[in-house]
């Protein structure tokens, strides 16, 4: 979709379509999965869990953070991330408002 058509659609339209963009690979459910069953930030060692290469991993890592579903620092070579739970929580909610709407079909198909 182009950028600039994005802006007839609501706020709230938008950000759910970018989180389930990012959401859209697998190695970036895999990273989540990760770190929440991790129950910690987890710092470096993505690369040995998921058998992808470090660059790989940094890319699905900028697309995670970029939507702030997880929140990093680095220190030195040192680098960690988690999950924002604040925003976890915030895009919870939207997916199921989404999901939870009552859906009444007509048998027209």
């Amino acid at each position: 979709m182009g950028v600039t058509k994005t802006d007839q659609y609501k706020d709230e339209d938008n950000k759910l379509a970018a989180l389930l963009k990012v959401l859209g690979h697998p190695a970036r459910i895999a990273i989540l999965q990760y770190i929440i069953n991790q129950k910690a930030c987890i710092c470096n060692d993505l690369v040995e869990e998921l058998g992808l290469a470090q660059a790989t991993i940094s890319q699905h890592l900028k697309e995670l953070k970029a939507i702030g579903i997880i929140q990093g620092s680095i220190a030195g070579k040192s680098v960690c991330y988690c999950i924002d739970e604040q925003v976890w929580r915030q895009y919870q909610a939207e997916f199921n408002a989404f999901f939870n709407q009552d859906v009444q079909v007509n048998q027209c198909c």
